[in-house]
């Protein structure tokens, strides 16, 4: 959401471009998260880190059912490094939350995946954002390469750039 304010930050230099709500054609996959009671905030829509949580849901749900990620006892789990979220229009309970995703960028041990969140039916996302993860073993936490059915699993969501 572009407010007010940021027009002054912009004239500023302290911010340059104006963030734009993306398309769900933009994306490779989409799977449906049922919003709940508890996840509206006291101004009657979904809290701001309700939306990291739907990210989260979205992308472990997919490595899950493409069936490269076992999060009870797989020897390769992703660490979150980096986050970071637009907000476009608001979602609310009781609406189904349809997160898009897709990957911009496969590297050794990380990963970037890019989310965005629509309400049902709607073409603009009302959220778009980004989280990285770091692939480590399990028991020593270190960076380890991703296993080469997690990067075929990961390169179904990566979408061409134009």
């Amino acid at each position: 959401m572009f407010l007010a304010h940021d027009q002054d930050l912009v004239n500023n230099g302290l911010m340059s471009n104006k963030p734009t709500p993306s398309l769900r054609s933009d994306y490779a996959h989409l799977s449906t998260i049922t919003t709940r009671w508890m996840d509206n905030d006291i101004y009657g829509h979904v809290n701001n880190v309700t939306y990291y949580s739907y990210f989260d849901t979205a992308v472990n749900r997919y490595l899950i059912d493409a069936g490269v990620l076992d999060i009870h006892g797989g020897e390769v789990i992703g660490l979150v490094i980096e986050t970071h979220c637009n907000y476009f229009a608001p979602l609310a309970f009781p609406r189904d939350v349809e997160a898009a995703i897709r990957v911009a960028h496969i590297g050794r041990s990380s990963v970037r995946y890019e989310i965005g969140l629509f309400e049902a039916g709607q073409e603009h996302a009302a959220a778009c954002g980004h989280f990285v993860h770091v692939y480590v073993d399990r028991q020593t936490r270190r960076p380890t390469a991703l296993p080469e059915a997690f990067v075929r699993a990961l390169q179904q969501l990566q979408v061409p750039t134009a």
